[in-house]
């Protein structure tokens, strides 16, 4: 029988498998995370703070790629992190031991600060910015399927790249 560690790390494998094959001719993503120790909220809880800090960048660079597998082939989706703030507060909790846990309240909606630009197949820009987006009602919407740790900022993050499609600044793969 599997362990949920090992599970978990199964179901990443076939997931970025997955991804690998699904994007191999659509955009791809380029991450670089800026001074991660100055990051308002990435604390770790009861994990260790190394192997938190590479999930957190693994899975977002994960949801990166996933976005930009939707834009069309060749553009490249070129994404700095200047700031994190996780939903949630890391507190101390006392259950016979003290352990630092993520308690996930309405007051601590999820935040992220980034640079981004977007450059075709031919290594135009298209277009750049800065983003400070954050979710306040992330907690009134919920979660349907938690399936990632990070559910709250995963949402978060698809809807601004929606939104920016929707728009017009961001170009839709094709289904050809």
């Amino acid at each position: 029988m599997m362990t949920t560690m090992k599970m978990k790390h199964f179901v990443w494998s076939i997931l970025t498998v997955l991804a690998a094959v699904g994007t191999a001719c659509a955009g791809q993503a380029k991450v670089s995370w800026q001074e991660p120790d100055n990051y308002t909220d990435i604390r770790e809880g009861n994990e260790l703070r190394d192997s938190f800090r590479q999930g957190l960048f693994r899975d977002f660079e994960l949801l990166f790629a996933d976005l930009a597998s939707k834009l069309p082939d060749g553009y490249v989706f070129d994404v700095t992190v200047t700031d994190v703030d996780l939903a949630g507060e890391v507190n101390g909790m006392h259950w016979g031991l003290w352990q630092d846990i993520r308690v996930i309240k309405a007051l601590y909606w999820p935040r992220m600060s980034f640079d981004y630009k977007l450059t075709d197949d031919a290594g135009q820009m298209l277009v750049s910015g800065h983003e400070d987006i954050k979710d306040m009602a992330f907690f009134e919407r919920g979660v349907q399927h938690r399936l990632t740790r990070f559910s709250f900022e995963e949402r978060m993050l698809r809807d601004w790249f929606m939104r920016m499609q929707r728009e017009g600044k961001f170009p839709v793969r094709s289904s050809s």
